[in-house]
């Protein structure tokens, strides 16, 4: 009996296959194999069509159907002769889904969309939300939200309703990106209230969708989807999309979250002080919360996590920093270039000391920083000496700004009563890095906990959970194999550094 996980990003959209007993992965890929294209046609801009998004996911699942049944995946493109993989497809017992979180879908009665995605790095919705954190107070929003509506989904979906009014009255529903791809697999339009949550459409102190807030932007009630929980069966797959991606017809899809609440559960994070970490495109640290808390300030998010319920309060503080990874790329492709891999990256900024010498990078490039009272201050590069610094000085100095920058973000979670002395983290990404593991550490006198599993397995085993196939997520990931653990060494020195960073980073802010 198998289990299927998709992971819906804005690189690519990834996908898993974990054999239920074992909990053991047995096939995994990820399409498209380059970075999927972000459309922006202005500054700060950013969509993607919900229908690339679909393509990519039928390409990776005859990708891994054809894996698991230990055979070559054939010509993804759906042309040439496929291999036979339906004795997998038979054995498929749920799907579990994580995505982007807080783009904006919207759809006609026909389910079809009406224009791209808003998606979350898109902060041409600030004003908007602005404006309503201001008509409505900080009070009501941040009591009853847990933020400021910001450059949220429902504020992405006031600025279509200004600018865009005759495609607005054409939207029957809302919905985002995970919900979409469930909706494309089942013909079910749906969300859950961790989704709604992340969209700034849930009131955590009445228990329902924010009416208050729904009423100040003019939105109808019914331009939402029916509320689903989020371990549970959301629809089946239909004929037609069984026949296009090569699946059983009626597989029952039952488990679905945002990309960071479900890293968390992927690193078996459920329970108050246990603290999530990514640095992918974007870098993420994601606390568990037991308590309805907010920041006054509201430069941390706060969302329902995947086992926040009526009965028991889980809230998910996630603190996010838009560029990391893309700035290393960015470094990679215009500093080095694109044949010099992140490997031989690591190994030249090892040789470099701490602190680079007095060279530093603000690592704020890639649209508005929450964590920054949604200011876009741009990325910004000081203590450049031509004389002693070299590229490798520059390579450091990013994986330490990017370092610096969650250290900062954390220390307004430790305002909130957060606790943080472990990090889970996925062997992936930004953490395979030497010095960019040995420099959270160091700065946060955090133990970092390295893990080998990631978002489409974690969609699996939520799946599995949501199935009933688990009876609750420690049987679920029993089998989670931890790889690594970091302990925090030359604490003086990063904190020496961190401050002279967080100098410059305050000038910007004045």
């Amino acid at each position: 009996m198998y289990l299927l996980g998709y992971d819906v990003g804005s690189s690519s959209v990834k996908a898993s296959i974990v054999d239920a007993q074992t909990g053991k992965c047995v096939a995994t890929s990820y399409y498209p194999k380059l970075e999927a294209p972000i459309l922006s046609e202005q500054p700060g801009w950013a969509e993607q069509e919900p229908e690339m998004w679909w393509q990519n996911l039928k390409y990776v699942t005859k990708e891994v159907l054809a894996q698991a049944a230990g055979l070559k995946p054939g010509n993804v493109s759906g042309t040439g002769r496929q291999p036979d993989t339906s004795s997998v497809a038979r054995d498929i017992a749920a799907i579990g889904i994580s995505y982007q979180m807080h783009g904006l879908v919207c759809v006609d009665r026909d389910m079809q969309p009406l224009r791209p995605s808003i998606i979350w790095c898109d902060s041409r919705a600030v004003p908007y939300g602005n404006r309503a954190f201001e008509a409505l107070g900080e009070e009501q929003c941040l009591s009853h939200l847990l933020n400021s509506p910001g450059n949220f989904t429902a504020a992405k979906l006031a600025w279509v309703k200004e600018n865009e009014p005759r495609l607005y009255q054409r939207i029957h529903k809302i919905m985002l990106p995970g919900d979409y791809i469930a909706l494309k697999l089942s013909g079910t339009a749906c969300t859950t209230v961790s989704g709604l949550s992340e969209g700034m459409f849930w009131d955590f102190k009445e228990g329902k969708v924010a009416g208050f807030l729904m009423d100040w932007f003019g939105f109808p009630q019914d331009i939402l989807p029916d509320i689903v929980p989020t371990f549970a069966e959301q629809g089946r797959v239909s004929r037609s999309a069984a026949e296009e991606l090569g699946l059983r017809e009626g597989i029952p899809i039952t488990y679905r979250a945002g990309d960071q609440p479900n890293n968390a559960l992927s690193l078996n994070v459920f329970e108050p002080g246990e603290i999530a970490s990514t640095a992918g495109t974007s870098g993420v640290v994601y606390g568990v919360s037991g308590h309805v808390n907010y920041d006054p300030l509201s430069r941390v998010n706060t969302f329902a996590h995947v086992n926040h319920s009526a009965e028991q309060d889980r809230l998910g503080i996630l603190l996010c920093i838009n560029g990391t990874g893309r700035l290393n790329s960015w470094v990679r492709q215009n500093v080095c270039n694109e044949d010099f891999h992140y490997t031989q990256m690591n190994q030249i900024a090892a040789a470099v000391p701490i602190g680079c010498e007095g060279v530093g990078i603000l690592p704020f490039g890639n649209g508005a920083e929450r964590m920054l009272g949604n200011r876009e201050t741009r990325c910004r590069i000081f203590g450049l000496d031509f004389n002693i610094h070299s590229r490798s000085h520059i390579i450091r100095a990013v994986q330490e700004g990017i370092v610096f920058s969650f250290k900062y973000g954390m220390d307004i979670m430790a305002g909130m009563g957060m606790d943080i002395r472990k990090i889970h983290a996925g062997k992936a990404n930004m953490f395979l890095s030497p010095v960019f593991r040995e420099a959270l550490a160091g700065v946060t006198g955090a133990t970092i906990e390295l893990f080998d599993t990631d978002g489409s397995v974690g969609a699996a085993k939520g799946a599995g959970i949501g199935a009933g196939i688990y009876k609750d997520h420690h049987e679920a990931f029993s089998t989670l194999e931890r790889l690594e653990v970091i302990e925090p060494v030359c604490q003086e020195e990063y904190a020496e550094a961190y401050a002279a960073w967080k100098t410059e980073l305050e000038k910007d802010l004045q």
